[in-house]
């Protein structure tokens, strides 16, 4: 698609908003809980309106939507949305490094219509696909309207008793145990010297593989953290020293995403 060429025969045309629409935390759990009981009806009221959508899978954001026309009647039926989802490879390497033009997917807002943008779950672009499409938007005017929902990065920080005024999200940890050890190590090392709080993520099926390799790593005295299920009425966070999580029941398990965090 020609964008500047695009971009200038709609140069008079009133441009849309590219909406940032939080998702329930509640992804792939059964049974899934009330809606409104972790979404704000203004932003499911919000979403109930929009007919064009960018989103990680299709299906699952039909499923969403239906959810949210139990709470706010869709203003269009689920098969009249446009849902165009983002490509495979953007899915698999992320879009976080700037390396994915986004544009082309925005082309409804130069036509003048609002867009959502949605991940599976949580805010868009957090922890998850997205900024290529936040980016695209600003390249091309579009106003950026973040919209209220769940964070778990931000829940499992709260909750966890850790430095709340210094922190740093670091993604994934290497798969391969030596580099995960390394990597651990690295980060310990930095919450230790700065106060910075360290937060990272795993694949669900990962998680005791993941605890393991902290708990057999990280000094005794060094603090950490471990939330999951946040917003379910199963969710839980545990906070403690090393030494004692040695001598802890893992309150995780291999189907709950998980948010771990270690500091001081």
């Amino acid at each position: 698609m020609n964008i500047e060429a695009n971009c200038s025969s709609l140069a008079r045309a009133p441009k849309g908003r590219l909406y940032l629409v939080p998702a329930p935390l509640d992804f792939g759990c059964t049974p899934q809980p009330d809606l409104q009981g972790s979404m704000p009806l203004g932003t499911l009221a919000v979403a109930a309106r929009l007919q064009h959508w960018v989103c990680e899978n299709a299906k699952s954001t039909r499923a969403y939507l239906q959810r949210v026309g139990q709470v706010v009647p869709l203003q269009s039926a689920l098969q009249a949305l446009h849902i165009q989802e983002l490509p495979r490879e953007v899915h698999k390497k992320g879009d976080h490094q700037g390396n994915f033009d986004a544009r082309p997917l925005l082309a409804p807002a130069l036509a003048g219509n609002d867009i959502g943008l949605v991940s599976e779950a949580g805010m868009p672009a957090v922890a998850d696909p997205g900024s290529s499409v936040v980016r695209a938007a600003h390249e091309l005017g579009l106003l950026v309207m973040p919209l209220t929902g769940p964070v778990s990065i931000l829940l499992a920080l709260a909750a966890s008793g850790l430095n709340g005024q210094n922190f740093a999200f670091v993604g994934y940890l290497p798969q391969d145990a030596s580099e995960r050890v390394q990597r651990i190590r690295e980060l310990e090392s930095l919450a230790l010297k700065t106060g910075q709080t360290q937060l990272f993520i795993e694949t669900p099926y990962r998680n005791a593989a993941m605890l393991q390799a902290l708990l057999q790593t990280l000094q005794h005295n060094t603090r950490l953290a471990v939330s999951s299920g946040l917003t379910l009425e199963r969710g839980v966070c545990c906070s403690d020293t090393v030494k004692n999580w040695r001598h802890k029941t893992s309150p995780l398990d291999n189907s709950t995403p998980a948010v771990f965090a270690l500091g001081r």
